[in-house]
């Protein structure tokens, strides 16, 4: 039997940033905040569409990746915006933004202790498990 697979995981990442920090950053935020393993897919910005390691994260799970481009996701209200963050890609939101568009994207029915919302607001990792880079995670489901 497959597992559903209801929560969309929205990432914003330093260019270059590794798969393996990815994955890391990821399992990181999923055991801090005790989420099922039920990832439908990662929502992230249009100019992080060619990623290498967001892409290759994705392949290794097999999970879809959305892409929205900065004007989609600055008409999202999120609870974390960053003015540094609009400085850089003219969005006040990546992560918290791409994961709330994505889910409400999704088709499949609701979990039962999940409603359509943000479950984990953004998390910005710096290191984990002795790697290091820059990703920013939020999880809605």
């Amino acid at each position: 039997m497959i597992a559903e697979r209801y929560l969309w995981i929205g990432i914003g990442c330093q260019r270059g940033t590794s798969q393996e920090f990815i994955e890391a950053a990821v399992k990181h935020v999923f055991q801090e905040n005790n989420l099922p393993d039920a990832i439908a897919g990662v929502a992230t910005i249009d100019t992080k569409a060619s990623e290498v390691g967001l892409i290759k994260f994705c392949c290794r799970y097999n999970l879809l990746l959305i892409c929205f481009p900065a004007e989609d996701l600055q008409n999202v209200t999120v609870p974390n915006p960053s003015n540094l963050v609009a400085s850089k890609v003219k969005t006040l939101s990546v992560a918290e933004a791409a994961a709330i568009l994505a889910v409400s994207y999704n088709t499949l029915p609701l979990q039962e202790n999940f409603r359509g919302g943000l479950l984990v607001s953004k998390q910005v990792i710096r290191s984990v498990q002795n790697l290091t880079g820059a990703v920013t995670i939020a999880v809605a489901g």
